[in-house]
């Protein structure tokens, strides 16, 4: 990157050969890099929730690429039945996966809950890609150096933890559970790393976020609520200040793409405060950072799910081996 400190959608490489998988293809961020995905020749599936909208991104994508090779699989995050059902299927039609990237969520919504029952930010953002990312471990690993790329926020940073009330049945806040699940975000993308590497599996585990892109996630809470004063606040947030869905994609991309990215990276805008510019290697917080959280949130998260990671059992060394012989 250094030597392009500027890198955009046409510094993609050919993904000729390459299947990825988008979570929330159908529209902003998630669309943008679909989109993007296609048009360099990879085999892009976009795991959505609402068919229409996603036949919808099938056909813009195939407009300006009639070759284009795309196809909508349902999914449904808050919904563990349905995350198997889109790991059957995938596994079922495809043998390797090089690409997951874990981009759907909601953001600062009324409280709700999954079809499983839990508080429905922390179940979609995380425990939905949770359970989604190990359930495809097999194919991620079949193809010899695949990548997950988790899609967190800014807003990771107001975020902690709450191991004694996971499922915020106290004291429900918005923007706080948002932080929860985003914060969770970085904590999986970083216990993944840990875990991959110690198991010796070809897979790079790496996060990014969008800075503030004008996209459809804004809107979600306000139009649950039926505020359409909060609506216009936040068209008029969207219009100010905001870069495009394409921009807001572009860590995305780049996360998913460059060989300049290592396990354990994270790629946000370089703009003021990361709000909007182009991919580099950003900071987070240390929290983010705290391998003891990271560890204990995926015990519980293999508890809640049922998800357990076994081809990330750790390899005997050696001596182990030959002590047991």
């Amino acid at each position: 990157m250094a030597n392009n400190p500027r890198w955009t959608a046409q510094d993609l490489p050919d993904l000729s050969g390459k299947t990825i998988v988008v979570t929330g293809g159908n529209s902003g961020i998630g669309f943008e890099a679909a989109l993007e995905f296609a048009r360099v020749n990879a085999d892009v599936v976009l795991a959505c929730r609402r068919p229409e909208s996603a036949n919808e991104a099938v056909a813009a994508i195939r407009r300006p690429h009639p070759s284009a090779r795309v196809e909508f699989i349902p999914l449904d995050l808050s919904n563990l039945a349905s995350v198997r059902q889109f790991a059957d299927a995938f596994r079922r039609s495809r043998p390797a996966l090089h690409v997951l990237c874990n981009n759907a969520g909601v953001m600062a919504i009324p409280y709700r809950r999954t079809a499983d029952g839990f508080e429905m930010q922390f179940g979609t953002n995380h425990l939905g890609h949770f359970a989604l990312t190990g359930l495809l471990l097999e194919p991620l690993i079949a193809s010899g150096g695949a990548r997950v790329v988790t899609v967190s926020s800014g807003a990771h940073r107001i975020g902690a933890i709450r191991f004694d009330d996971l499922n915020w049945q106290r004291g429900y806040r918005k923007w706080l559970a948002y932080g929860q699940s985003k914060l969770a975000n970085l904590l999986f993308m970083f216990e993944l790393q840990r875990r991959v590497e110690k198991a010796g599996v070809p897979i790079i585990s790496v996060a990014c976020h969008p800075g503030y892109a004008a996209t459809n996630l804004q809107y979600a809470g306000a139009r649950m609520t039926g505020s359409s004063l909060l609506e216009q606040f936040w068209g008029a947030m969207n219009r100010v200040f905001a870069q495009s869905a394409a921009m807001g994609a572009l860590p995305t991309l780049y996360a998913a793409t460059s060989p300049d990215v290592h396990g354990g990276d994270y790629i946000g805008p370089d703009g003021f405060q990361e709000g909007w510019g182009y991919p580099r290697k950003v900071p987070c917080s240390a929290g983010a950072r705290d391998a003891a959280a990271a560890a204990r949130l995926w015990e519980i998260s293999v508890q809640m799910t049922g998800v357990r990671y076994d081809a990330l059992v750790p390899r005997p060394s050696s001596a182990e081996r030959s002590s047991t012989a």
